[in-house]
């Protein structure tokens, strides 16, 4: 990874499906690992279940958080629907990372699907150490699911 060029994610999804968090975890590891990080949302009928997508930039400098159209490094798609939607935002050597390659039965609890996305993501970045990705989750998640996120997260590392 290129870190003079900033790294552009997409996190989309519906609401309730967690694309907040994961895009706040994204953040918090990229920050951890000494990275500038921007972060931006758009929320749309996230409440009743709508579209949600979060955009997240980060790199030795970021100037904006919005990744352009056609220059996203990586979309992660939490649910099918929203692929299409959001799939001009992907570069032409962009990473598709979509929840229907994840094994859903594998997870601990369906909740924790964002985070084993992120998990998925996470290989594809290696500028950001296993300890940033451990110590965000730890700072995210209270103790009575924290285990079970980052089981999920481990999942989702070893499905990329």
């Amino acid at each position: 990874m290129n870190r003079e060029a900033p790294v552009n994610v997409i996190v989309a999804g519906l609401g309730g499906q967690g694309v907040l968090t994961c895009s706040d975890l994204l953040a918090d590891a990229a920050f951890r690992a000494g990275l500038s990080v921007k972060k931006a949302e758009i929320h749309g009928m996230s409440q009743r279940g709508g579209s949600v997508s979060c955009d997240v930039r980060f790199g030795a400098e970021v100037l904006s958080p919005m990744v352009p159209d056609g220059e996203a490094d990586f979309l992660v798609v939490l649910e099918p629907t929203q692929e299409a939607p959001n799939r001009h935002s992907l570069k032409p050597d962009g990473v598709l990372l979509s929840v229907s390659d994840l094994d859903m039965d594998a997870l601990p609890s369906k909740k924790a699907m964002n985070t084993a996305m992120l998990g998925m993501l996470s290989r594809h970045l290696p500028d950001i150490e296993e300890t940033c990705w451990q110590d965000a989750l730890n700072a995210a998640f209270p103790d009575k699911i924290r285990a079970m996120n980052r089981d999920a997260f481990a999942i989702g590392q070893s499905n990329a």
